[in-house]
Parts: C-alpha cells; structure tokens; sequence
C-alpha cells in the first residue's frame, strides 16, 4: 500500500492499515489477511489464482487495495487488512470497532463479483466437560462417553425444536465438533464435547448461553458438568436499501451484471463492526465461497477484475451520497 501511495501503517492490533485520499467522506474496506491453516502450492491455472486464502479472503483485499488505489476528490478511504478473523478473538475488527464509524463500510468476503452479503448468522461455541470418579471397564452402568453422548442428544433435539418449521438461514444450526474422553490421573475418568451453534436473526447467544446451561444441569446423571462458552458473535443482518446497497446494485449494473444479494451461514467481521458502527455495510469480493478452507482454494482472475471495477464505481458513488 505504501508502494501505492497510501498511508501506510500497522495499527496496535497488528492490523496492516493503508489510508489515502482526504475529504468529508470516510469509506473503510475491510479485509482480513489470514489464512485457515494449509498450505498447497500457488499457481495460476486456466485462468485462476490457486492458493491458501486466494478466495477467502486475500482475493477481496488485494481487490480492496487496487480498487482504492486513485484518490477521489472528497473521499477519504481506510484499507484495513485486519488480523485474527479466523479466531473467535477477532482481534483486528475488535479494535477498529472502538474507533469512529465511517460513512459506509464494505467489508472482504467472498459474494462473487455481481453479488453482496448482506447477513451473516451468529456464532456460539461451547466446551462442555464431565467428570466422574473411575470405573473398572466390565463395571454395570453407561460409560463416561455415553453419558456424554446423551447428553448431546438432548442438546441437538432442544436445539431443533427452537425452528422446527425454518430452513436455511432462518434455521438454528447445532452441531457437535469434537468429543474427547479418557482416564486423566487413574482416580477420574472425563469427557469433553464441544457444541458449536450457528445462530439466525432474531435469537441471541445469551439466550442460548442459558438455555445451554439449564440442559446441562438437568440431563446431569452421575458426573459433574462444567461449561465454558468460547467463541461468541451475534447474528447480523443489514438493509439492502441503503445507499452502499444501492451504489453496490448500480455497480454491478454498469459492470454487466445483474446484482443479488446474499445470507449466509458463517460468520464475518461483519458480525463485530456493524452492531458497533451501525453505518451502512455490506461483504463484498470476487470468488465462490464454497473454496473457503477447501484444499483446491481458487480464484478466476477475471472476476478479480471485474470486482476491482465495481469497487472503484461505488467509491466514485460515495462522495456523492
């Protein structure tokens, strides 16, 4: 960004943030810059960038800094390369979210180039230990790993229960990511789930948090339970009939596209910054989601192009909103 005239510099966070331009205006393009663990050799093939963080996200922000890269009289815009997205510590967002809202906020996810998110689901993920005192393995009785295991099943079947009637974004998602038991020290033997929860508008993890917890201690048979939320992000859902929206279908239009707007089921550092800026936002940036975290993660070079050419025509359109 240096090279190309911002202001460059690494915030407290450890953020890579470039600034260029001057003016009333305030735009900032929000990418994040790491990556899923996995590395697998970077090519160009048949017109597409392959790569580790090509579609998710590298491809938006490297669209984000060629886009910003001519100054628009009367604008000022803020490229941030923001660290930790793929954490539930979201460091980089964090931070940026206790500084001054912008006028409009385009954040760096994968749409496809003639699309933009405007929603993402919330993220509750929960540990959940049990532990008892030792048994033989011939001894009567359900095993520390069943105990564990039915317990889970009343977490799935109360979480169904909760949007019985909804399908796809609308839906409570309750999956089960991890199970671990075994003996520690000969005296205690243990068991650990970990629950992960994908939340739609209109539900809270606070309230899932203490639901969570009244299950727990009454599906409590013989071990001892102790619960620990971890990853936390509430559900977010913004207007597509806010002037970025707007600017976003125009765009799109001018490119030779036809603009439609997306939900989805993860999360973003949408999910952080817009409750803490409430200016109009969106997740924009070339590629297919469905790469993400993928070993066979790729780009087409011409939709990079394309998203680079739409960014610049809502910029223009910013100063003028």
């Amino acid at each position: 960004m240096a090279e190309r005239g911002f202001r460059a510099s690494v915030d407290d966070a450890g953020n890579a943030v470039g600034e260029i331009g001057d003016g009333p205006r305030h735009v900032v393009l929000l990418g994040h810059i790491d990556t899923v663990p996995g590395e697998f050799p970077v090519r160009v093939e048949d017109g597409e960038l392959v790569g580790r963080g090509a579609v998710d996200a590298k491809g938006p922000l490297a669209a984000f800094v060629a886009a910003a890269s001519t100054k628009i009289d009367g604008l000022r815009v803020t490229v941030v390369g923001a660290v930790e997205e793929e954490s539930p510590t979201s460091k980089g967002a964090r931070f940026r979210a206790t500084l001054p809202a912008p006028d409009w906020c385009v954040i760096g996810e994968p749409s496809g180039w003639d699309a933009a998110t405007i929603g993402y689901k919330g993220r509750l993920g929960a540990r959940i230990t049990l532990t008892r005192a030792v048994r033989h393995g011939a001894a009567p009785g359900s095993t520390i790993a069943e105990e564990a295991l039915t317990l889970w099943q009343s977490i799935r079947d109360a979480s169904a229960r909760y949007t019985a009637n909804e399908t796809g974004f609308a839906r409570l998602d309750c999956r089960l990511e991890g199970i671990q038991t075994g003996a520690t020290d000969g005296l205690s033997e243990r068991a650990e789930l970990r629950i992960g929860y994908r939340i739609p508008p209109g539900m809270t993890t606070r309230q899932l948090s203490d639901d969570l917890v009244r299950l727990c201690q009454e599906g409590q048979a013989e071990a001892r339970l102790a619960l620990e939320p971890q990853a936390v992000e509430e559900p977010v859902r913004t207007s597509r009939a806010t002037p970025l929206a707007r600017a976003f279908v125009t765009a799109i239009a001018a490119a030779g596209g036809e603009a439609t707007f997306k939900v989805k089921s993860g999360t973003s550092d949408m999910n952080i910054l817009a409750p803490a800026w409430g200016c109009p936002m969106v997740a924009y940036g070339p590629g297919d989601s469905k790469y993400d975290h993928t070993p066979i993660e790729r780009l087409a070079l011409s939709d990079y192009q394309r998203a680079i050419t739409v960014l610049q025509r809502v910029l223009e359109q910013a100063v003028r909103a």
